[in-house]
Parts: structure tokens; C-alpha cells; sequence
């Protein structure tokens, strides 16, 4: 039976959202959440721009080292061979990618401007597999940006050529959120059919349907013959609208009426990290979570009705489908009222100590100490806020990795 696998794409469609954004630090420590939770890969960055690519080569080692492991780490590129070229000169250990280009007319038409056609854009495309291929990608997901917009007897033949010149996967985009969970399905189940290769869905949430299509479109996947990757944000934050959220994916898949006993997910997934990852993800980008979101929202478990109170008292699954004891909730959490002290850009030893002792980290020597404490100081610097005591365990944990992720090289010679 062919299975569901999650790709997260917070660390690259996630901030590329409006007025948002994330450290460098931040976007390590979402690729060690996504990891504990079972996340099959996560899209981590553009490999071909250069404030990401010692962030990039961090996280790659990191993956070398086994910490970040078994999650892949993919780059998103444009599908052109030029990108190609780039992404393999400023992060040559690579291997995985996803190349993308628009196919819908609308976009042929309206972004390309007439400088382009059908056949342009398949020979950009297989070009772009190619080299990535020739540099030794181990997976290459060829996405059609716009496919919803998209003819469909085009997107076949596209997806069959991307299999043919060695793709992976085949993307199929709902940029717009343009689908229903009946012309979703439709789409992938004839993509799966018909080509014969595992298809990736990536749906986003302009019409409120980014999570129901991404079920739907999994479905059709699967009832397909193939294996279905599902895009997903942390706490649906993404481009406009945003993207289909993690947790809820998770827990339409799980819980839905009928779903789990049919389509299954090919990795473990913990949703007992869903709290803790999302209530980071929350913070790092500045954005609470709506006290409406499935699972992680405060009222996700509030009951106040006279009715509804009296039957979750009695046996909770009267009014909830699922505990919060699933998703990692239940502990109290403490919040200070006193006196306090923070990490910050201007902290000096005293104060650090405090901090580290907190979070149970302490300094034999003191060399050690001053270099942890000026990558805190660093960290603070880019951050702009508190680090949270994972980010201050994983910097004294990784100072070699920390100090290539809080390293940025602006105003030099452009990469040929």
C-alpha cells in the first residue's frame, strides 16, 4: 500500500510571507523539531542565495554529524540549469532538490510575458533535472507552479518527462488555492495513474481549503497507486493566506472519520512534539497561534457550555476526537512575575551564568564561557528577542555550527 509522507516547507515558503521572517537559528531549530516529530523532510532554504548558504552548509553538517538525522534537508531552486551551476558552487554537498517552474497559461501568458512557451518551459525544466543529476542530486521533485491553473493533459506529459529524465517526484502546486477537494483528488489520482510516479501536493489557503485539499489530494494519490508527499507550514503560516498546517494535516489524517484506517504515513509521526513546535514556531516568527487552531489553539480543549462541560467531565470523547495529552499539552507552565534575568546582545557573565544554570549547562573553563557567551550575544543580535532554552543549549552544544549560522558576508564578490 503506498503511504503519506511530510514535507515541511516553514524554512522556505513560510518566510517567504510578507512582513515576516526568521534568524538563521531559527530556522536550525525548526529542522530539529520537524526531526524529532517525524517529519520526512524538510525544504530548508534557497541554495542559490548567499545569506543562506552558510546556514545551509551548517545544517548539511549537522546532518553529517547524525543530529539531523533521519529528516532530509532539500533546497528549493528555480528550474533553470544556471541555478543549478549556483547552488552546487555555494553549497556543493547538496542532494536534495526541488526545482520549480509556472505552467499554467495564466502564468506562460501573464508572468512570462509571451517570452516563453509550453515547450520552453518542459526544456528549462528537464535541463535543470539534468544538471542536478550530473551533480549527483539524490532526489530531484520537479514542481509545477500554478498546476491547479494548469491543463492537465500538460501536466502529464510534463510530470512523465520529469520521470523519464530521472525526477523523483512531481510537484503539483495549488499556488492560488484555487482547488476543492474534488478537483484535487481528481488531478493526483489521474497523475499517479497515468504517470506512475509519486506526487507531492502543495496547497495553500486563499479559499480556506489549504488543509482539506491536501487530504483530498493525498487520497487521490494513493487510491492512484503512489506514494503521496504533502507540503505543510508550522502553524499554516506561509505566502498571503498561508499554507496547509502540520498539526492539522496530521490530525485530518489520524482522526478523520474512516482516513487512518486506509491511508497510513510511511514514517513515524510523534504528535506528542506538536505543542512544543508550534508554540516555537510562534515565537521565532512573532505570530500567536489563533486560539482557534486545531490542536495547539488555547481553546482547542476549552469547554464553557453547560452542556458540553458536564458531557467532557463525564468521558472526554463525548466533545473532543482526540486528547491534548496526544499533542505534548498537560504541563503547567511557568511564567515569571519576579525578577528576571535574559539573555540579550548586552549581557555580561554574571547574568549569562544565571541564565546557562537555568537550563542546567555549566562552564568548567572560562574560555569556554566567553565564547558562548559572544555567540549568545551574537544570536541576540540577529534575533532581536530572548533565545529560548533550546537555542541556548544547542549553541553550547554546536558553537562551530552556531558560529556559521550567526556568520553573514555581505558586499562580496558574486558567485560566477
Amino acid at each position: 500500500m503506498a503511504k503519506i509522507y511530510l514535507i515541511d516547507v516553514t524554512n522556505r515558503d513560510g518566510v517567504q510571507t510578507a512582513k515576516l521572517g526568521l534568524s538563521k537559528l531559527a530556522k536550525t531549530m525548526i529542522n530539529m523539531y520537524l526531526n524529532e516529530m517525524g517529519v520526512y523532510q524538510s525544504e530548508f532554504g534557497f541554495p542559490t542565495t548567499r545569506h543562506e548558504s552558510r546556514y545551509l552548509r551548517a545544517n548539511l553538517r549537522l546532518a553529517e554529524m547524525g543530529v539531523l538525522q533521519p529528516i532530509h534537508l532539500s533546497g528549493w531552486i528555480r528550474a533553470t540549469a544556471e541555478d543549478v551551476e549556483r547552488t552546487y558552487k555555494m553549497v556543493p554537498g547538496i542532494k536534495h532538490l526541488n526545482v520549480s517552474i509556472s505552467t499554467s497559461d495564466q502564468m506562460i501568458d501573464g508572468k512570462f510575458q509571451g517570452r516563453k512557451s509550453r515547450e520552453d518551459i518542459l526544456q528549462m525544466a528537464l535541463e535543470a533535472v539534468e544538471a542536478a543529476k550530473a551533480h549527483g542530486a539524490e532526489t530531484i521533485g520537479v514542481n509545477a507552479e500554478d498546476a491547479s491553473r494548469t491543463d492537465i493533459d500538460f501536466l502529464v506529459r510534463f510530470a512523465s518527462l520529469a520521470k523519464e529524465h530521472g525526477a523523483a517526484r512531481f510537484r503539483y502546486c495549488d499556488t492560488l488555492g484555487y482547488d476543492n477537494p474534488h478537483t484535487i483528488y481528481d488531478a493526483c489520482k489521474r497523475l499517479a495513474q497515468e504517470v506512475g510516479m509519486p506526487i507531492e501536493i502543495h496547497c495553500h489557503e486563499d479559499l480556506g481549503m489549504a488543509i482539506a485539499n491536501s487530504v483530498a489530494g493525498a487520497m487521490g494519490i494513493i487510491d492512484g497507486g503512489q506514494d503521496a508527499y504533502i507540503n505543510t507550514t508550522l502553524n499554516g503560516i506561509g505566502e498571503r493566506a498561508g499554507n496547509a498546517d502540520l498539526v492539522a494535516v496530521v490530525l485530518a489524517m489520524r482522526k478523520s472519520k474512516g482516513l487512518a484506517k486506509k491511508y497510513k504515513f510511511g514514517t513515524p509521526i510523534h504528535l506528542s512534539k506538536a505543542w512544543k513546535i508550534c508554540k516555537y514556531a510562534s515565537y521565532a516568527f512573532g505570530v500567536p497561534i489563533p486560539i482557534n487552531q486545531p490542536g495547539v489553539g488555547a481553546n482547542a480543549f476549552a469547554h464553557a457550555s453547560g452542556i458540553h462541560a458536564d458531557g467532557v467531565l463525564k468521558d472526554p470523547h463525548n466533545y473532543e476526537l482526540y486528547s491534548y495529552e496526544e499533542l505534548g499539552r498537560g504541563e503547567p507552565e511557568l511564567v515569571e512575575t519576579g525578577r528576571e534575568i535574559c539573555s540579550g546582545e548586552y549581557g555580561g557573565i554574571s547574568g549569562f551564568r544565571h541564565v546557562m544554570g537555568k537550563v542546567e549547562i555549566d562552564f568548567t573553563h572560562g574560555d569556554d564561557l566567553d565564547r558562548i557567551l559572544e555567540l549568545v550575544r551574537y544570536a541576540n543580535v540577529l534575533a532581536q528577542k530572548p533565545l529560548v532554552a533550546d537555542e541556548l543549549r544547542f549553541i553550547a552544544k554546536y558553537p562551530d555550527i552556531a558560529t556559521e549560522l550567526l556568520t553573514l558576508t555581505p558586499l562580496v564578490e558574486p558567485v560566477e
